[in-house]
């Protein structure tokens, strides 16, 4: 018996939304000598659907046509889908068709059209880290979490960004197929079964800028630039000629931290750039962004970012990846 997969995919789509599950699906078939995915890509009509990246895909059915039984409907996202409104039919559709479905879910901002579709209150999904805070404010009822690559609630599947959204794929042919077979596709298509931390390594959220007025402004940009320094609040609300206690709750209103909140996730994104552009030891990145040692660097990293410094370094790093080696 066959399992229909359908993706929608509006105008604007990322295209390895699409093509990265669908040919999950399809090397599934492979390996099992037959075809138990049936593929189909939904568009609003049926004119050829315009990626992001400006390739066309043509689509196999279209919004409010003839009702097809799946099991599976997945929802695209795009990089404008935070800016992008849904028409009526295509909410009408959704809702129907995500009703009838055995399980439905979205990859990546897919899951900003499932909750404007309603379909995504009370539950817990995940999206692209770069949005996440978009869907957080605009739907308060739903639960998001941030680090995940892919998590499941009940019918419902959600994918974090873009890739993501192979591991989603591939994590459904292991419910449909069984451990064996979904490895053999991950061996194939040269993909992690399961990959290592979750999503956090990749952000580029957090201390992105200084924010509140000029005097706290003038404290970020040199703590920023100084992460070894004390860097205490007695040490800072010093170098805004500000009282301890007044530059804190001055810090927390305008910055929307506290002080020493915001000095971990400079330090950890200073770390962030040592372990991506040079080969130092722990040791060495933790003395020159402040933290106490090693131990210390490793905890508040695995924090804010969700996986070890080294681990870090292995995935994004580039020379420091050849000095391990060495080492």
């Amino acid at each position: 018996m066959t399992k229909t997969i359908a993706i929608l995919a509006l105008p604007g789509v990322q295209l390895l939304d699409v093509s990265g599950p669908l040919d999950v699906f399809a090397q599934a078939n492979a390996e099992l000598g037959r075809e138990l995915y049936t593929l189909r890509v939904v568009g609003r009509d049926s004119a050829p659907i315009r990626s992001s990246s400006g390739v066309r895909l043509v689509p196999d059915a279209v919004v409010g046509g003839p009702p097809e039984r799946l099991d599976t409907l997945l929802v695209a996202g795009a990089p404008n889908a935070a800016n992008t409104l849904l028409n009526e039919p295509t909410v009408q559709w959704l809702r129907a068709t995500a009703r009838r479905a055995r399980r439905f879910g979205s990859v990546c901002s897919g899951a900003l059209f499932l909750a404007a579709a309603g379909l995504l209150d009370g539950r817990r999904v995940t999206t692209h880290w770069a949005v996440a805070n978009d869907l957080k404010q605009a739907y308060p009822r739903i639960t998001v979490e941030e680090d995940a690559l892919h998590v499941r609630d009940g019918r419902l599947r959600t994918s974090a960004g873009v890739t993501a959204g192979l591991d989603l794929a591939l994590s459904l042919v292991e419910e449909d197929c069984g451990r064996e077979v979904a490895a053999r596709v991950a061996s194939q298509l040269v993909m992690f079964f399961k990959r290592p931390g979750g999503q956090l390594q990749f952000s580029r959220n957090g201390h992105t800028g200084v924010a509140g007025r000029s005097v706290l402004q003038e404290v970020q940009r040199w703590a920023a630039a100084h992460p070894a320094q004390n860097l205490s609040v007695d040490a800072l609300a010093g170098r805004a000629g500000l009282s301890p206690r007044h530059f804190a709750r001055l810090f927390h209103a305008e910055v929307g931290s506290t002080p020493a909140v915001w000095v971990e996730r400079m330090r950890v994104s200073a770390a962030r750039a040592l372990l991506e552009a040079g080969a130092e030891a722990p040791k060495q990145v933790a003395a020159r962004c402040g933290f106490a040692n090693a131990d210390t660097l490793r905890r508040s990293f695995v924090r804010h970012v969700g996986i070890s410094p080294a681990m870090y370094r292995r995935h994004q790093g580039g020379t420091g990846r050849q000095q391990e080696a060495q080492d």
